[in-house]
């Protein structure tokens, strides 16, 4: 068993294909195939379950990547240490909902992290996969939201995946609303103010069920929806449409742009911000520094 062996294995898992850890690897897909047949017979272990749509990772896989990256970070560390910080190429990914202080706090860890060569990914994306991508060790982290509507279903579907929630802070409901809304001077919002505007949320794909929506009060009955995917689009229309959406309130100028305000929401409700991560792997050192990080924007 090499070290380059298990980051093969680690890059398989992130990318979830053959094709695409290859060209990550700069490799091509047979020498790629080979190395990780020869790591599973050397290793007694059946690391990927191959099908006809592809690969998925294994039960005692999942065992074996998560002592394995922790192998490959100390190996980093030496390197770090005894070869004056060219410890090779760092790598790091989370998945998230679509939250700015997750966005600055990945901008701090590469600001502080990053050397003349990394490979770091944030995926803001949909609920669901950012389940999946840290089921599947694709993601360390995948941040979301817990609240009274939809936690006991999260937490089955966390439960069957060796998931765990880690919680970061509780936020009341606010709306994020254009500066120039005809809302926008009012200390706080009723959903009943709200009704005639556009109310935007991000879509869910094909698990478009409220339980994994990103906002909190998604099962309430609203006139007007407007689904997106992406945030640049949410903030165009809640600017062009006098819309809304409903969000924790933690708002930052420099990525939302200083046309978008928070304002609070009457109705009484908790979001529990946290993050999930996987029982049988400890947190790397980038992604506890990545948390620190995190939680200097919501002091």
């Amino acid at each position: 068993m090499t070290l380059q062996q298990l980051r093969y294995a680690t890059m398989v898992a992130q990318t979830g294909t053959i094709t695409e850890a290859a060209k990550k690897l700069y490799i091509t897909q047979p020498s790629l195939t080979n190395a990780i047949y020869d790591l599973e017979k050397e290793m007694n272990i059946v690391i990927f379950n191959r099908t006809n749509k592809g690969i998925t990772l294994s039960k005692e896989g999942e065992d074996f990547l998560g002592y394995a990256r922790q192998v490959l970070e100390q190996a980093d560390i030496l390197e770090d240490k005894y070869k004056n910080g060219t410890g090779g190429k760092k790598q790091f990914c989370i998945s998230t909902q679509h939250y700015s202080f997750a966005v600055n706090a990945f901008v701090d860890l590469i600001k502080e992290y990053g050397q003349d060569e990394y490979d770091f990914s944030i995926r803001e994306t949909q609920t669901y996969e950012i389940i999946e991508d840290v089921a599947r060790m694709r993601s360390e982290i995948g941040i979301l939201f817990f609240n009274d509507f939809n936690e006991v279903v999260l937490t089955k579907i966390l439960k069957s995946y060796d998931l765990e929630f880690h919680q970061l802070f509780v936020a009341k409901p606010h709306v994020f609303i254009s500066r120039k809304h005809p809302l926008a001077e009012n200390k706080v919002i009723t959903n009943e103010e709200l009704q005639s505007y556009p109310y935007l949320s991000f879509e869910q794909g094909e698990h478009n069920s409220f339980y994994f929506s990103e906002e909190i009060f998604s099962e309430t009955e609203r006139k007007k929806n407007i689904r997106v995917r992406d945030r640049a689009t949410l903030f165009n229309l809640l600017i062009g449409l006098n819309g809304y959406t409903v969000c924790s309130g933690v708002i930052d100028k420099k990525l939302n742009g200083k046309d978008i305000i928070s304002v609070p929401l009457a109705d009484e409700g908790d979001m529990r911000i946290g993050y999930i991560t996987h029982k049988k792997e400890m947190l790397s050192h980038l992604a506890q520094t990545y948390l620190t990080a995190i939680k200097k924007y919501l002091s």
